[in-house]
């Protein structure tokens, strides 16, 4: 497979907030060193931080499409674990330096400049962010097959973070925190501006770093699991459990192991079959269920052993 080819396989969420954010670093970094605002230049880093983030995690999310080989059979899905957590070591230098320039502000506060020029420049930075959030939850809902439209992929996406890619979900936790940093900023930029509390800019700047500090441990958190290996949700076992069951000459699944590798599934299981059937039969029973189960998309490779019944049954 070629590299363009790859490339266009990687994650649409990370490629389109890679874009967006290197459009609101450029804008953000000229308003910040326009107006000295610490609360502007906390979240040029944060926007900064994202693009580069999100570049890296889209081409990481690209590799991990790449086919099999015979060295790394099972594929290399698990790269964008590895690519992820990289990306979670510069968004925790971010929040370390977002949080020394917010104590030094709150230390030392100073009077910003141009104050319609950050508000203008933080209003774009909500729309843009608020835009990348909105498409990372459409993606989420698309993942964890569901047909909610228009703002109903809000509340689906909240609830079905958890079934998406990891990078999907870098996304959708980095523009929680950008969107609401945006929000943050502006805010503290405004109240500071007319009531002469500036102290207010280097607390708003400390609440961005300290929001920071919380998203690196939580995707770090999710991205080790993935990397050492973590079993499929509930919902996924079961969708598998009942297309394995909806074969008539399936009785019963004695065992049933899902295993996520970035956003695919690798299914192992030994599945009963009614009584009375020939090898021949029950191989292409067992077939028929592994082209069934391989049909869908989230799932990459399929391991079935077949027993006949013990007419007990097992999986509930």
């Amino acid at each position: 497979m070629s590299f363009i080819s790859l490339l266009k396989k990687g994650n649409k969420s990370s490629g389109i907030a890679a874009l967006g954010n290197t459009v609101l670093a450029i804008v953000k970094g000229i308003a910040a060193g326009i107006s000295g605002s610490g609360a502007m230049l906390a979240t040029t880093l944060h926007s900064l931080a994202d693009a580069l983030n999100q570049g890296f995690v889209f081409f990481g999310s690209a590799l991990a499409e790449k086919a099999p080989t015979k060295k790394f059979p099972t594929g290399f899905g698990r790269v964008i674990n590895l690519f992820v957590l990289i990306a979670v070591i510069v968004i925790s230098i971010m929040a370390y330096e977002t949080i020394h320039k917010g104590w030094e502000l709150i230390r030392h506060p100073k009077e910003s400049t141009d104050i319609w020029l950050n508000v203008a420049v933080m209003l774009f930075a909500v729309l843009i962010d608020g835009f990348i959030l909105f498409k990372a939850m459409k993606e989420i809902a698309h993942e964890s097959r569901s047909t909610a439209k228009g703002f109903g992929v809000v509340a689906v996406a909240v609830k079905n973070v958890r079934l998406a890619s990891p990078p999907t979900r870098l996304v959708f936790y980095e523009d929680i925190i950008a969107t609401f940093g945006a929000l943050l900023a502006l805010i503290s930029i405004v109240i500071a501006y007319f009531t002469g509390l500036y102290i207010l800019d280097g607390i708003g700047t400390l609440l961005i770093g300290l929001l920071l500090v919380g998203i690196a441990i939580k995707i770090g958190y999710e991205n080790t699991l993935g990397l050492i290996g973590v079993a499929a949700p509930k919902e996924v076992e079961d969708r598998v459990a009942a297309i394995i069951l909806s074969d008539e000459h399936v009785d019963d699944i004695q065992n049933l192991r899902i295993l996520q590798e970035g956003r695919k599934y690798h299914v192992e299981s030994y599945i009963e079959l009614t009584e009375g059937l020939s090898l021949a039969d029950a191989d292409d029973i067992k077939f028929r269920v592994r082209d069934k189960l391989l049909e869908d998309p989230d799932i990459g490779d399929v391991t079935l052993g077949i027993l006949e019944t013990d007419q007990i049954p097992t999986w509930k």
